[in-house]
């Protein structure tokens, strides 16, 4: 089981800290797509958070590789004997999903959906530093489209990926609403992240052109897509516990009886939490409570990511230790140093792009 703990617990840090890059990276499309003018003066901060995806993907990489090589078993499906009609370890539904589930289709995902994700980013932090030197009307249209066309595939990819990198740990389970409650809690915890780093960078005297009506959607933006989480993992989990057939519903009987505390207080939380920490106006603009706020979410869904992977890896003999905690703070280092040294590559507001004024002159009434 150390061996299991082990990787596991780089699954659950490489996955949930990719998440958040690739999430902001998701946001700062759709800002673009949309051709909105507000978040202009948070652009800096939303690349330096996408910095961090390559990082992301090599330790994913590793964990990948050392399963094809059967260093560990987190994957069931990557040992050829569940597939071998003449294995006594023959498993006739692994054997059945083959055509998906083989090495060389999925490192030729897993190189694919990384690659093109990183390959948007790249143009548009490349764009981003070219404004600096002066406006262009065209470069601004050429990130439009590239934002329209990065959404698109990002829509795909996100499910696929979450289906490959996590849904394939309980390999005989499916859900039709995994892939979009994976992606909310990446979201979430990207808007989380987004927040708590623009006030830290206030506190210090950075970011200057952030007023509260920026602090306010942000904190919006927070409280929205912990209610899409809240209503993804309630509709999950209704259709299929209601449905009661043995196949699918043993997935949350696995997490309820072996991590019930862990399970029903990180729902709770993730609820509860936001609702009534970030329910009126005021609340949204109150840096501390947004911070506070922030913090206990991160905490929350790094263990719906660790629910998401432990139960399927060590059945009941998971346990949030110093393994866990020490792995998590240091991929926390990890992720911070990786967004400040990116931060500290150009300037921390786009002023030549041109939603600028826009952006410094945000105000809600």
């Amino acid at each position: 089981m150390a061996v299991a703990r082990l990787w596991s617990n780089l699954l659950i840090n490489g996955f949930f800290f990719l998440g958040i890059s690739v999430a902001a990276l998701f946001f700062f499309a759709v800002n673009y797509a949309a051709e909105s003018g507000w978040w202009v003066v948070l652009k800096r901060v939303l690349e330096a958070i996408g910095a961090y995806l390559p990082f992301g993907a090599v330790v994913l990489l590793l964990v990948f590789i050392a399963g094809a090589m059967h260093w560990h078993h987190l994957y069931h499906w990557m040992d050829p004997a569940v597939s071998d009609p003449s294995s006594a370890s023959f498993d006739e539904i692994i054997a059945g999903k083959g055509g998906y589930l083989n090495l060389p289709f999925f490192f030729l995902r897993f190189f694919l959906f990384v690659g093109v994700w990183y390959w948007f980013w790249k143009r548009f932090r490349t764009r981003s530093l070219e404004e600096d030197l002066g406006f262009e009307r065209s470069r601004h249209f050429r990130n439009v489209r590239d934002a329209a066309i990065f959404l698109v595939f990002f829509g795909y990819s996100s499910s696929a990926a979450s289906w490959d990198w996590i849904m394939s740990i309980d390999t005989h389970w499916f859900s039709t609403l995994f892939g979009w409650y994976t992606f909310s809690g990446m979201w979430l915890t990207a808007m989380v992240t987004l927040s708590l780093l623009v006030i830290w960078l206030k506190k210090l005297g950075y970011l200057q052109q952030v007023n509260e009506s920026h602090i306010h959607d942000i904190g919006k933006w927070v409280f929205a897509t912990a209610f899409l989480w809240t209503y993804l993992f309630f509709s999950q989990f209704m259709l299929i516990w209601y449905s009661n057939i043995p196949e699918e519903v043993t997935y949350f009987m696995a997490r309820i009886n072996h991590y019930p505390w862990l399970y029903w207080g990180m729902f709770t939380v993730n609820f509860i939490f936001p609702l009534i920490a970030l329910m009126d106006r005021d609340s949204k603009r109150n840096k501390y409570l947004l911070t506070i706020t922030g913090i206990v979410l991160l905490c929350s869904h790094w263990a719906n990511v660790y629910l998401m992977v432990t139960p399927g890896t060590m059945q009941q003999h998971g346990s949030i230790g110093l393994i866990e905690v020490g792995m998590a703070l240091g991929f926390a280092g990890l992720f911070i140093f990786v967004v400040l040294n990116a931060l500290a590559k150009a300037p921390l507001v786009a002023r030549n792009h041109p939603f600028y004024e826009e952006s410094l002159h945000h105000e809600i009434h």
